[in-house]
C-alpha cells in the first residue's frame, strides 16, 4: 500500500539503511482524518505507539486534536512535541509514572477498577491542581475482530480492558468516559459490529458518560475505507448517548508514507540465490515476523514472477532474519539499493539493536518539492548507551 511515487527519490542522496518518510503523504493522511473529525464531530488523536516521528508534531497538530499514549514516555513526547490533548492508557500504571502523568495529561484511562480505586488519593490531589483532567476505564466488549491472535485485544483471556462481569458499577463516580479497542488495520464494517457489541454489553452505562473512545486500528486513510459510513455512525452514536467520540488511528496517520531503503551487501546460493541486506527483519521491521506479513519491495515481484528470484535476508545471526523470496527483472548487484514499501508505521517505534545492528537513519522527504533532510543518523554510542 504505497501512494507516493518513491521511484522519483534519488537513492544516492541517502545513507543506508534509512527510513524515508514523505512529508506530503503524511499531510495527505492528516487532511483525511481532519475531514472525518469536522464532518462527524469526533476528535481524532494521533496514536504515538504506531508513528511517533516527533519532528512532524507541529504539522500533526494542525490537523488533529492531540495524541494518545500507552505510558509515561510516549505521553511526555506527546506533551512536549504535539500541541493538543494528551490521552494516556496503560495496562497497569506504576505509581511513580502515574504521579508524573497526572501533572500534564488531559485524559487518563485505567485498565482495571482496582487501579482506579487504589490511586484515588493521587488523583484527588491532582484534581485539586488541575480540575479539568478527566478519567476513564477501558472496557472489553468481548468481541474479536482481529485475525491474528497477538494483535487481538479481545481474544479470550486478554489482559486488556474490563469485561462487563468485572466492572464494579459502585466505583464509577469520577469516571467520565469509556474506551474500547478491537480493531487492527481494518475498515468500517468491523467497527460497526464492535459498536453493536459495546451497546449490548455496556449500553446502560453510556448515557452517564461524557465521552467514548473508539480506540484505534481504523484504516481511515486507505483508499477503499468507507469514510461516509464512519461519519454517519459517529454522528448517530454521539447523538444517541450525548457523548464526545474520540478516535485513535495510528497507522492511518502514516499509511503509504514511507519506505525502508537498504543496500545489497552480498550474494550467495543455498537451494536458491541468497542476498544479504544491510537491514534486518528482526531489528528494523519486526512486524513482518510477528504478524507475519510480506513487505512489498518497489519494483520487485513474487517469486518467479520476474526472471531472477532471490531470498532476501538480514545481516544478524538470527537464522529466521529473512524478509522472504522476491523476483527482479535484472540480477541483483552488490551495492544496489532496494526500497521496502509502507515502512513508516510500526517500524521506527519497534526497532532494536540486536547484534549491535545499526539503526536506520531517519529521513524526511517532500515528494512535491523534492526537499530532503537527514534528520538523524545512529552510531555505536546509541547501541552502547542502551547497555551498561
Amino acid at each position: 500500500m504505497q501512494f507516493t511515487d518513491f521511484t522519483k527519490l534519488d537513492l544516492s542522496r541517502l545513507p543506508s539503511p534509512a527510513f524515508v518518510v514523505d512529508k506530503a503523504a503524511i499531510e495527505r493522511n492528516l487532511k483525511i482524518l481532519k475531514h472525518v473529525a469536522d464532518a462527524s464531530g469526533a476528535k481524532v488523536l494521533a496514536a504515538l505507539k504506531a508513528f511517533s516521528m516527533w519532528r512532524l508534531g507541529d504539522l500533526t497538530s494542525q490537523y488533529l486534536h492531540g495524541t494518545c499514549s500507552s505510558g509515561l514516555h510516549e505521553a511526555r513526547l506527546g506533551h512536549e512535541h504535539y500541541p493538543g490533548e494528551v490521552h494516556v492508557f496503560s495496562a497497569a500504571f506504576a505509581e511513580s509514572d502515574l504521579r508524573e502523568i497526572l501533572t500534564f495529561a488531559d485524559h487518563v484511562v485505567f485498565n482495571s477498577c482496582g487501579q482506579w480505586q487504589r490511586f484515588q488519593p493521587l488523583m484527588q490531589a491532582a484534581l485539586a491542581e488541575r480540575p479539568e483532567m478527566e478519567f476513564g476505564l477501558r472496557i472489553n466488549p468481548e468481541h474479536s475482530e482481529g485475525e491474528v491472535p497477538i494483535y487481538d485485544p479481545c481474544a479470550p483471556g486478554s489482559r486488556l480492558g474490563i469485561p462487563r462481569s468485572q466492572l464494579d458499577e459502585s466505583v464509577l463516580q469520577g469516571i467520565s468516559g469509556l474506551h474500547f479497542h478491537t480493531l487492527c488495520e481494518q475498515d468500517f464494517l468491523p467497527l460497526q459490529r464492535t459498536l453493536k457489541a459495546v451497546e449490548e454489553r455496556f449500553g446502560d452505562l453510556l448515557h452517564s458518560m461524557k465521552w467514548v473512545n473508539f480506540g484505534g486500528g481504523h484504516h481511515i486513510s486507505r483508499p477503499d475505507y468507507q469514510i461516509d459510513e464512519l461519519i454517519e455512525a459517529i454522528k448517530v452514536f454521539s447523538a444517541k448517548y450525548d457523548v464526545q467520540v474520540y478516535l485513535e488511528p495510528g497507522e492511518a496517520v502514516a499509511i503509504g508514507s514511507g519506505v525502508l531503503v537498504c543496500e545489497v551487501l552480498d550474494i550467495g546460493w543455498n537451494t536458491l540465490p541468497q542476498a544479504i541486506l544491510d537491514t534486518s527483519a528482526t531489528c528494523h521491521m519486526p512486524d513482518t515476523l510477528e504478524m507475519p506479513y510480506r513487505a512489498d519491495i518497489i519494483g520487485a515481484g513474487m517469486p518467479n514472477d520476474l526472471p531472477h528470484t532471490y531470498r532476501l535476508g538480514g545481516l544478524t545471526c538470527l537464522a529466521g532474519d529473512v524478509m522472504g523470496d522476491y523476483s527482479f527483472a535484472e540480477p541483483l548487484q552488490i551495492g544496489q539499493r532496494l526500497m521496502f514499501g509502507d515502512m513508516s508505521h510500526y517500524t521506527m517505534v519497534k526497532t532494536s539493536t540486536f547484534n549491535g545492528t545499526r539503526l536506520p537513519a531517519l529521513v524526511l522527504w517532500d515528494s512535491e518539492s523534492d526537499e530532503l533532510e537527514v534528520v538523524r543518523e545512529f552510531c555505536y554510542e546509541d547501541f552502547k548507551n542502551r547497555l551498561s
